[in-house]
């Protein structure tokens, strides 16, 4: 059975997405950004659908280190880490079946 979305920190990303032994999404967001809200039910649908990848949420106003070490620069970025390194990036506010488009490869 597939779950919510987890809260990721500066503190425990390695641990929780470097680490992780499945893919894992993390949405680098903010509580004043639109399109991150807009976002927000997509990715706690995919998170509830598919247990195959973790999706995980990093605000980067509490965890700025994070984000700086990615190079976030706009909001929403969701970043796909697998074996510790980032395999996809998606830029921007889209629906859920686009969303899942570009996870089809993560995604069974």
């Amino acid at each position: 059975m597939a779950g919510a979305t987890v809260t990721v920190t500066d503190a425990n990303f390695e641990e929780t997405v470097l680490k992780s032994d499945k893919p894992v999404l993390v949405d680098f967001w903010a509580a004043w950004c639109g399109p991150c809200r807009q976002i927000a039910p997509s990715l706690e649908a995919i998170a509830a659908e598919h247990d195959e990848i973790v999706i995980a949420k990093l605000n980067i106003d509490e965890n700025p280190g994070t984000a700086a070490k990615y190079g976030v620069m706009s909001i929403p970025t969701l970043n796909v880490y697998k074996g510790g390194e980032v395999v996809k990036t998606i830029v921007g506010a889209k629906p859920k079946a686009a969303i899942e488009r570009d996870l089809a490869d993560f995604l069974a």
